[in-house]
């Protein structure tokens, strides 16, 4: 996508953080943007920050757990009842889980992954179909994490193995949109002033009952963001540039780049050097 004049985007996680730093990109560029949100606060402030700007008329909010399959159509079409037709897909909607993984339970796992990789599949499977059918061409961004590419500690195992999987997801899924002409990107994101540490505060009922991290929970919640962090507004303008170039990776920080190499390396010194030419092509006709 090159023009985003009067097209619609429908952004998850959209009201703060990344989220909004991305919304702002896109009204910029002319589309006209739905902001998801689980939080009624930071829509209110979201939406109350454009119509002071007088973009009102550009900006549309919608209350959605992305874990809630049935408010995820019922947003869709939400979307299309007041903007038309949905051109950009952005699966932003995210948790900052962290605890101990000995103290880690079901509902821990289930609340990281329903969130962090079950929100993801929920948007594509709902909003996909929609945008291939109308023909229009389109683009899905996908927030997955650098904690996704490198080696992480324990703590945040729930979070990281979330996010690897939504890379994994977004590498996988793109030679099949192509002949749609809807292109793909995952958003690898660093440090960024974000609402990501409200891990706890933003935990729906249903994930609350037996959890191990209510302690990790409570201290990630007194986090202090630092001024060294990414702006959301640069991630944001990141993000619009890999959708008009088409990028499958937008990688915000460059400071993890010896840690990623180490663990390709690691990765790489692992696989037998010997090969069979006939193994790849007989799994290649059998496709």
């Amino acid at each position: 996508m090159k023009d985003f004049a009067d097209k619609v985007a429908f952004v998850t996680g959209g009201a703060s953080g990344i989220g909004l730093g991305i919304v702002k990109a896109l009204i910029g560029a002319g589309a006209k943007v739905v902001l998801a949100d689980l939080r009624q606060d930071h829509l209110d402030e979201a939406l109350a920050h454009f119509r002071g700007r007088g973009l009102a008329e550009r900006v549309h909010g919608i209350r959605l757990d992305v874990t809630d399959r049935a408010a995820m159509a019922s947003a869709a079409a939400e979307t299309e009842k007041r903007f038309g037709k949905v051109h950009v897909l952005v699966n932003n909607a995210g948790v900052g889980i962290e605890g101990p993984l000995r103290h880690a339970t079901y509902d821990d796992w289930d609340f990281g992954l329903g969130v962090n990789l079950g929100g993801v599949v929920n948007g594509i499977q709902t909003f996909v179909p929609r945008i291939r059918a109308h023909g229009e061409g389109g683009h899905v961004v996908n927030t997955a994490s650098l904690a996704g590419l490198v080696w992480m500690p324990s703590f945040m195992t729930v979070y990281t193995t979330s996010k690897a999987a939504v890379i994994t997801l977004s590498e996988c899924i793109r030679d099949d949109l192509a002949p749609d002409h809807i292109g793909v990107s995952v958003l690898c994101p660093g440090p960024v002033k974000s609402n990501i540490h409200q891990a706890g505060r933003n935990r729906p009922e249903k994930f609350r009952g037996s959890s191990g991290f209510a302690e990790a929970e409570a201290q990630l919640a007194r986090r202090t963001v630092s001024p060294l962090w990414m702006e959301p507004e640069a991630v944001g303008e990141r993000v619009l540039r890999a959708i008009r170039n088409d990028e499958l990776y937008i990688i915000t920080h460059g400071e993890w780049r010896d840690a990623f190499d180490q663990r390709t390396a690691a990765i790489r010194a692992a696989m037998p050097s010997e090969v069979n030419p006939d193994l790849i092509r007989s799994l290649r006709e059998r496709r």
